[in-house]
């Protein structure tokens, strides 16, 4: 105090109840500490000034915080003396002072900081570029080879490391990598185009194989199945199979066996599709796979049978029709002549004559047949109504049979067709006629109901037309697979020209005809013709089947 000139100090404590009491004190001047130690000086001490200084009249007086985080105060004062006033100015003069070299004080000190920061950044990141570039100097080599490296992974083997020129280690790798990738690049190249050549030739040589109407078909010497072309699968497999894999015998086991005789050449009867078919192999091997060559004779040899047995009908027609008509007239002459004249035994002679007359019509109608099978004309064709020639051919022999009941169903009964309107007539006739013979030998019910049905449906499919003709006869016989062959029957007054001639109404029409068992028994043939195609012909005009053509087919699972 005597140092400082002090008159008088006080230390002042804040209790928790928030009073202010003098804990100590020099040169009392009897005054509470509530009076030294207003509110305005803690709030102002609160605030963050370090010293309040109240100037008065007669003396000056500072309060501070004596210890910070408490609520300890240092109250002092010191007499102003007779000048008090301009002492009392010149305090808050020198305050102020204070107050302003201590704000300078702290500005300059945070510019100080700032530019401390900024440069310290500025140090750090000279500091890491310098590193960056460095470290980048010295991995570059690297990172060359490793891009080099991912470029040939991705396929490119064009890939090359040029910019190492040093003899370290480094280089050598870059050298061998190049000199790699180089050999890389020339041996794959080479690979490419082998392979290249091998894909064109396998294309050339599939395009041959699907082009040419002969079955290809190669078998390894286990009997698997190795290749095969179009035309291969289309007599052996069914739609939608694929028999690489599998074997001969799975598939085809009558090539198996011609396989397994050793004969280079053959004819050999294979069933697909559930049809019979006859096919001209020939075998060649080399050391690993056997080599089938075929081609499906079925159609030319039902052809070279066909013409045959018109050959066969022409002559019959030829030698037996010529003296029919001499002796039919010559029995009708008899009974006209000498019917009367004759005494004993009229009835005899009568019955005879009758017989002989009635034997000649069998004989004549027989060598009709012949003739219309070996002399077919050829069809002409007009947009016709079918459902009323499917009625007519129905009509015919609902008349002639009242023990059957027929029914005809018509999706859509306007449905029409370019066709012979006489020959599928006669078509439909002789089905619907077949379909009668089976139901014939069953007997007529007790009941007096009809003795069978006999039933025919036309429906449009794209542009196909579709007729079906179903009994409930005694079904289709044995000989299935032959009854579209001419004189193939299995009836004692058949002639077995019925069904061929349909045949060949059917192919003449661009159709397919189809053997079916019914369901609960009986028979089901199914007429299938190229409506479209047939559109396309000219009205009236004729046209003939082209050979080769496979339109007949039998199936006898319903399938």
């Amino acid at each position: 105090m005597v140092t400082r000139k002090l008159n008088r100090a006080s230390i002042i404590e804040v209790g928790k109840d928030g009073v202010a009491r003098t804990a100590a004190t020099v040169e009392p001047d009897n005054r509470p500490a509530s009076e030294i130690l207003t509110p305005e000086v803690t709030k102002r001490l609160a605030a963050g000034e370090n010293v309040v200084v109240l100037a008065k009249q007669n003396q000056i007086e500072a309060v501070t915080l004596l210890y910070p985080g408490s609520k300890i105060y240092l109250y002092v004062t010191r007499n102003a003396g007779s000048s008090s006033f301009s002492n009392a100015e010149r305090a808050k003069t020198v305050i102020a002072d204070y107050d302003l070299f201590a704000a300078q004080s702290r500005a300059l000190q945070l510019r100080f900081n700032i530019a401390l920061f900024v440069g310290s950044l500025l140090l750090v990141g000279i500091a890491v570029y310098i590193a960056l570039a460095v470290a980048d100097w010295m991995v570059r080599p690297v990172n060359e080879l490793v891009t080099a490296a991912r470029r040939i992974t991705a396929g490119d083997l064009s890939a090359r490391v040029t910019s190492l020129q040093s003899r370290d280690e480094i280089g050598t790798l870059a050298s061998a990598f190049n000199r790699m990738t180089q050999r890389l690049e020339a041996q794959t190249g080479a690979l490419v185009g082998a392979n290249s050549q091998l894909d064109e030739r396998r294309a050339f040589i599939e395009a041959i194989l699907s082009g040419v109407s002969a079955g290809v078909l190669s078998v390894d010497h286990s009997g698997e199945i190795q290749l095969l072309n179009r035309s291969a699968a289309a007599i052996l497999v069914e739609e939608g199979d694929d028999p690489v894999g599998r074997t001969l015998a799975e598939i085809s086991p009558e090539l198996a066996e011609f396989i397994a005789s050793g004969d280079g050449a053959g004819i050999v009867q294979v069933r697909a599709h559930g049809d019979l078919r006859t096919l001209a192999v020939k075998r060649s091997e080399d050391a690993s796979r056997h080599i089938l060559t075929f081609d499906d004779i079925t159609q030319q040899l039902s052809d070279q049978r066909r013409a045959a047995w018109s050959d066969v009908a022409r002559r019959i027609a030829h030698e037996i029709k010529n003296p029919l008509t001499p002796i039919q007239l010559a029995a009708e002459r008899l009974q006209r002549r000498y019917a009367e004249e004759i005494t004993s035994d009229r009835p005899t002679f009568t019955r005879l004559t009758g017989t002989i007359v009635r034997q000649v019509g069998d004989l004549r109608r027989i060598v009709d047949e012949f003739s219309s099978f070996a002399r077919m004309p050829k069809p002409v064709f007009r947009r016709e109504a079918v459902a009323d020639i499917a009625r007519h051919s129905l009509f015919l022999h609902e008349v002639a049979h009242p023990s059957i009941r027929f029914e005809f169903q018509a999706d859509q009964p306007d449905l029409e067709l370019v066709c012979d309107r006489r020959q599928l007539g006669q078509a439909l006739t002789n089905i619907v006629k077949n379909a009668v013979e089976a139901i014939e030998p069953k007997p007529v019910p007790d009941d007096g109901g009809p003795r069978g049905h006999v039933r025919m449906t036309l429906a449009g499919e794209g542009d196909d037309l579709i007729i079906t003709v179903s009994d409930d006869g005694i079904g289709l016989p044995p000989e299935r697979d032959r009854i579209l062959e001419p004189y193939m029957t299995t009836r004692t007054k058949g002639t077995g020209l019925g069904l061929a001639i349909v045949k060949k109404i059917v192919e003449e029409h661009l159709g397919e005809i189809r053997f079916d068992d019914a369901q609960g028994g009986g028979a089901r043939v199914t007429l299938r013709f190229a409506a479209g195609a047939l559109e396309r012909l000219e009205e009236g005009q004729v046209i003939a089947m082209p050979q080769g053509n496979l339109t007949g087919k039998v199936t006898a699972n319903g399938a």
